[in-house]
């Protein structure tokens, strides 16, 4: 095996296209290039994320990515080891668009093919950033994606607990949705939620009268639906402030959430005696600084190292892919032309489905 490992990275797996160039060796992972195109503008007008929409887009700019990010890495095909490309899951469309642009470039430049699960460059990312020894517990929590899992190994991962119905970030869109205010709702959210009184309604926290590391966030979003009904009908509509309080009080009841949840899935990670008990937070809600200070806070006080990637890497990106593609290289994995797109795919294979995770079956 080579001394140093140079990969691309292809990701499309829902509204960002990314290409990026990733170097490992022994000295540790370097981002050589990293680009991402997003599509905010195209799905404005919609209030969501359209999947046709989004499929056509990256059709239109992963060879333009994979462009600018081998340029702006001052490499060539011919100075790469292999190609890595998100494989599932994520919508279908792009999931495809990804797949069918690394077959060809890997056709082309006879590289290998490296097919990657979008939820593994996440729970990855980590040894990406900060060279996380293996085991250590991942809270994944995007705009998709809720669950804990313990990482033993580049593909060997324990499901400790995960949302029953909405992701925390498919909740934060909703909830802005609700509220008159644009998307992506994350960020809208959590700035109005900054000028906020977080006690100014009783929101609740589910799931916390239940044994276990599951969560459910659908719950919330009807109580804020409720809660801002109310309002309205009180007021003659929503005032600025309100709306503010509203916010503020919903990321409470998320951070919250998740605090006590990562407190119960430390405690039966810590079970395993791990030599370096480490705690990871990745997926676009990490960037929430109070939801983010909160886990920290919980981490320390449980005596476990906290690492959270730099706010860039937390939301999609093909570095995370391919770092996940050398990864998995290491171990000897290959994908032919055969690879698939899978919309749905699990990390640990062996837990049972998530229930209320889709009449589809379980995304992860």
């Amino acid at each position: 095996m080579k001394q140093h490992l140079t990969f691309l990275g292809l990701e499309s797996s829902c509204d960002d296209t990314a290409a990026a160039v990733v170097r490992v060796g022994p000295d540790g992972a370097q981002i050589l290039s990293s680009v991402v195109a997003g599509q905010t503008e195209l799905h404005a007008p919609f209030g969501g994320v359209v999947p046709e929409i989004a499929a056509r887009a990256h059709a239109e700019k992963l060879d333009l990515c994979v462009e600018e990010a081998l340029a702006e890495s001052g490499l060539g095909l011919r100075d790469l080891d292999g190609i890595a490309v998100t494989a599932g899951p994520g919508l279908i469309g792009g999931v495809m668009s990804g797949v069918m642009c690394a077959k060809g470039l890997a056709a082309g430049s006879g590289l290998p093919l490296i097919g990657v699960n979008h939820l593994a460059g996440h729970a990855l990312t980590p040894r990406l950033t900060d060279d996380l020894a293996f085991p250590y517990l991942m809270l994944l929590v995007s705009g998709g994606h809720c669950q804990f899992l313990i990482a033993h190994g580049p593909e060997e991962f324990s499901r400790l607990g995960g949302t029953i119905d909405d992701a925390p970030g498919e909740a934060f869109d909703k909830t802005a949705k609700l509220l008159g205010l644009p998307q992506p709702g994350g960020p809208v959210v959590e700035a109005e939620a900054a000028q906020g009184d977080p006690k100014a309604f009783a929101f609740p926290r589910p799931l916390l009268d239940r044994p276990g590391c599951d969560m459910s966030f659908s719950g919330l979003k009807t109580a804020l639906l409720r809660a801002r009904d109310a309002v309205v009908v009180e007021h003659g509509g929503l005032p600025r402030q309100v709306r503010r309080d509203l916010c503020a009080s919903f990321q409470a009841a998320v951070r919250d959430t998740l605090a006590e949840k990562s407190r119960r899935a430390l405690v039966q990670y810590l079970d395993l005696n791990p030599a370096q008990p480490s705690f990871a937070v990745a997926g676009g809600v990490a960037a929430n600084k109070a939801i983010r200070a909160a886990l920290e806070t919980v981490s320390a006080e449980m005596g476990v190292a906290f690492t959270a990637p730099p706010l860039r890497l937390c939301t999609d990106n093909a570095a995370m892919i391919a770092f996940a593609g050398i990864e998995r290289f290491r171990t000897g994995a290959r994908d032919g032309m055969d690879l698939t797109a899978r919309p749905r795919w699990p990390l640990d294979q062996s837990a049972p489905a998530l229930l209320g995770s889709g009449k589809k079956g379980a995304k992860a």
